[in-house]
């Protein structure tokens, strides 16, 4: 690919993924122009800048993976309790792509969820992954070092995952029940096919859930992949995906003035969505989107491309000398209990959590899990509708409030 094409199609992609994490479809949308002007990192924690102006307390935490990465944890509490009298069993909330865990609270709190489970007695534990804002580095590492960013979703899920699931499990004795969006499903399924870790949660509910990708229908990422954009970064020594850095928003405002459509280019990344709250998108943007790495970028690709829900494929003679094989080992959805409780919501308006790859990891998996299907759902509606707490949330908690005994740990 000549270079002139490359960076016109990288500065397609950037734009494409500013839209994807800003949710706004209005076609008079101009998100650059709010992102440059939203373009500064938070300084305080979490806690402090969005959950406890809401009038729920707070706690942060931090936790290190094994490979070194420092992660952050907060700890919300009901807003007419306090963080060491929890009635509920915990609960973690794992993000989607380009997200952290500000996206469970960018709503009011009677439609985020985070806040609705805190307001249930809910011990609610919001999990942010390496790489994002909310997290606090590696212990030797610098995130200017190339190696910072030598990860994908598999290492969510071996190594972040599993590290928050077992500080929670550890600080309250108790199984975890775990809520995933998105991205964050498909590092959740992945980890519960670890036993070290399925041992130490007691349910799962996962919204728009996603194993294998090669029914999506986005057009978008479609294009995206067959042009082989995530190999372009690469190629170009791109190893941090980070959207709020200042020639990012330079390249996306100068795209959306008069060269792409903006205003379209939400339904074409993910598909349409009925009922997501597109008044809020300047607030949003003052949290949204989070970096991620090129790998992980590179990760979901080649599922797309080779229709396997596995680890990364590094190619043949990589692949063994980090797997012993020559293709990536599969995670292997039927280790997976039959006894751990599943919930899954999905809309039939999604273009990346397609209804036939569902049906496929369901023929995987050894049990049958509890379905809510909403047609007119599309991917962003289960995490910002301004109907989800009537149409999603309260059915999950009454999936969840069923068993509150299985996070009960007998010695």
């Amino acid at each position: 690919m000549e270079l002139a094409a490359a960076q016109a199609a990288v500065m397609m992609f950037l734009l494409s993924s500013l839209i994807l994490s800003a949710v706004k479809a209005a076609e008079d949308f101009d998100g650059a122009s709010i992102l440059l002007r939203k373009s500064q990192s938070p300084v305080a924690g979490l806690c402090a800048q969005l959950i406890e102006p809401s009038g729920f307390p707070c706690s942060e935490h931090k936790t290190q993976t094994k490979d070194g990465f420092i992660l952050g944890l907060q700890r919300v509490s009901s807003s007419s309790g306090n963080l060491r009298r929890q009635r509920g069993p915990p609960v973690l909330l794992i993000h989607g792509l380009f997200m952290a865990g500000d996206a469970w609270f960018l709503d009011n709190p009677n439609q985020s969820l985070g806040f609705i489970l805190a307001n249930r007695d809910f011990d609610v534990w919001v999990g942010n992954v390496r790489g994002t804002r909310w997290c606090h580095g590696h212990v030797s590492l610098s995130e200017k070092d190339r190696e910072f960013w030598d990860w994908s979703w598999q290492d969510y899920a071996l190594y972040d995952v599993r590290e928050m699931i077992r500080y929670i499990y550890t600080v309250t004795n108790s199984r975890v029940f775990v809520i995933g969006h998105s991205q964050g499903t498909i590092i959740s399924l992945a980890a519960l096919t670890q036993p070290d870790i399925v041992e130490m949660v007691g349910a799962a509910a996962l919204l728009c859930p996603i194993t294998y990708l090669n029914h999506i229908t986005a057009r978008l990422p479609l294009r995206l992949v067959k042009m082989h954009l995530d190999q372009v970064f690469l190629a170009m020594g791109i190893h941090e995906l980070n959207f709020k850095s200042d020639w990012c928003t330079r390249i996306m405002d100068m795209m959306c003035d008069g060269h792409v459509d903006c205003g379209d280019l939400l339904t074409s990344v993910i598909g349409k969505n009925c009922c997501f709250n597109s008044s809020r998108i300047d607030f949003y943007l003052e949290y949204e989107p989070h970096p991620t790495s090129t790998m992980n970028l590179n990760h979901l690709f080649q599922m797309i491309r080779e229709g396997t829900f596995a680890m990364y494929n590094h190619g043949r003679w990589k692949n063994m000398w980090h797997y012993g094989q020559l293709k990536p080992p599969k995670f292997d959805l039927s280790r997976i209990p039959s006894s751990l409780p599943l919930w899954r919501g999905y809309g039939g308006n999604d273009a990346l959590a397609d209804i036939t790859d569902l049906q496929h990891t369901l023929k995987e998996l050894r049990s049958k899990p509890d379905l809510l299907y909403l047609e007119n759902y599309g991917h962003l509606d289960f995490l910002v509708s301004t109907r989800s707490k009537e149409d999603v949330y309260d059915k999950m908690l009454a999936f969840f409030n069923s068993l509150e005994h299985l996070a009960v740990v007998t010695d």
